[in-house]
């Protein structure tokens, strides 16, 4: 399967962001988004709320004029955001007395939140999830559809 480089691109930072201890949903340049956009937070202004999909002025004139950061519109980052909050246990858009994990850099918690980012990086590209490894597992007539060698 050919993947698009910017989903590469996002699949490498997320994943060294994730195995060197640098991914943190509360801080803006550690998040999900920050991570894919370098570890920049000026994607913050895009959205007047942390969380929201609701783009700001300066989001839509970034949108309308078509801008992309590290190969993602505005409104994609912002969905990728949204979900990657949501998916860690937040209540978006964010607020100081709004639901939140008890503790927002649990290793679990995160891998459960990036595979739903995953997921919808997928869906902007219009692919199979690549994390999908349930076609491993499909048979017809009591045999694998897929042979693996195995080492062992």
């Amino acid at each position: 399967m050919e993947i698009p480089k910017r989903l590469e691109n996002a699949l490498i930072k997320l994943y060294n962001a994730f195995h060197n201890d640098e991914l943190n949903p509360e801080c803006c340049s550690a998040c999900a988004v920050g991570n894919i956009l370098d570890n920049h937070d000026s994607w913050k202004h895009l959205s007047d709320k942390h969380g929201s999909l609701e783009l700001s002025y300066v989001g839509r004139v970034h949108q309308n004029l078509g801008r992309k950061f590290n190969g993602y519109t505005p409104l994609e980052l912002l969905k990728i955001e949204k979900t990657f909050l949501d998916a860690c246990g937040f209540k978006t858009p964010l607020c100081h007395y709004n639901m939140k994990p008890d503790n927002s850099t649990d290793k679990e918690m995160l891998f459960n939140a990036l595979s739903e980012v995953v997921a919808l990086l997928c869906s902007f590209e219009n692919i199979a999830n690549v994390m999908d490894y349930s076609k491993i597992f499909e048979y017809e007539e009591n045999s694998p559809v897929y042979k693996f060698d195995a080492i062992f």
